[in-house]
């Protein structure tokens, strides 16, 4: 089956995306489809696969279903929300302000100028600010965030000089972290390090890549609420830094309660094209 395709990327964190209206391809298919095309020097490489279904709730646009590049399926993708969010504009399925079905939750999502696009992300259902994990006997200090329900589980945890150590020092902490049993679903770990009191730095440890990926929405969002709650960092609004540019990150409160939370960032159409991947049975 040959299959029409765009690739996106996010700050770097880079999707494929169809529209499975076309080819009614099942779970299993699509995330047999998601671990072959994703892999790079294989196939056309991303940090993974995301599908356009026919919505079930009424009142949303249509349906997001996210699969890693290992084929598992993920509640929901910050960055792949905003780069799906611009591909169903550009693909006249959608209108500039649009509302999409994730498996974490409604997403309500806006197209700005410039390519930006800014969506409302889940609440979190989970929020353990001040939370303790061992390693090999050693205490490590972080806050634990699941974004929707169910949630994206994150991590976040301080590193200190962040922003002059390359990820191949902290693998090995971020692989032990992102399995360890404190976390019973996994976690995606979110290395973070203060530049002033608007601004952190984030890298990123994701599951289901189970590598360091360029941006991670979601975990830069986690890091935010974390660090706004906490007081570290001074404004509802903040910059979060990732490797090829910046998140902003906004927060609407009541008192100290979060009631809504928007992302925005750039993406960026790299290509389209169709799938004819020889080894695809």
């Amino acid at each position: 089956m040959n299959i029409e395709f765009y690739k996106l990327q996010g700050l770097g964190n880079d999707f494929i995306i169809v529209d499975n209206r076309k080819y009614n391809l099942s779970d299993k298919e699509l995330s047999t489809l998601a671990s072959r095309v994703c892999k790079r020097k294989l196939s056309v490489g991303a940090d993974g696969l995301m599908a356009v279904n026919n919505p079930v709730t009424e009142g949303t646009d249509f349906l997001m279903k996210f699969y890693n590049t290992d084929g598992s399926i993920a509640e929901m993708c910050g960055n792949g929300a905003r780069c799906i969010a611009r591909y169903s504009f550009e693909e006249n399925i959608v209108n500039k302000q649009m509302s999409f079905e994730t498996t974490a939750g409604v997403v309500n999502a806006e197209i700005l100028d410039n390519r930006q696009v800014k969506i409302q992300l889940n609440n979190p259902s989970v929020l353990e600010l001040d939370k303790t994990v061992y390693i090999e006997g050693k205490k490590y200090e972080c806050s634990y965030i699941e974004l929707g329900n169910p949630g994206v589980p994150h991590c976040v945890i301080k590193y200190d000089n962040l922003a002059n150590t390359d990820n191949d020092s902290i693998f090995e902490l971020g692989r032990s972290l992102r399995y360890n049993k404190a976390f019973p679903k996994g976690a995606n770990i979110n290395f973070y390090d203060i530049i002033d009191e608007n601004t952190a730095i984030v890298k990123t440890y994701e599951r289901g890549v189970e590598d360091f990926t360029l941006a991670c929405g979601t975990g830069s969002t986690s890091v935010a609420i974390a660090l706004i709650l906490k007081g570290i960092l001074r404004k509802d609004t903040v910059n979060i830094l990732v490797e090829i540019g910046a998140l902003k990150i906004s927060l609407l409160k009541d008192n100290n309660a979060i009631t809504k939370v928007f992302l925005t960032g750039d993406t960026n159409i790299v290509c389209k094209g169709i799938i004819t991947d020889e080894d695809l049975k």
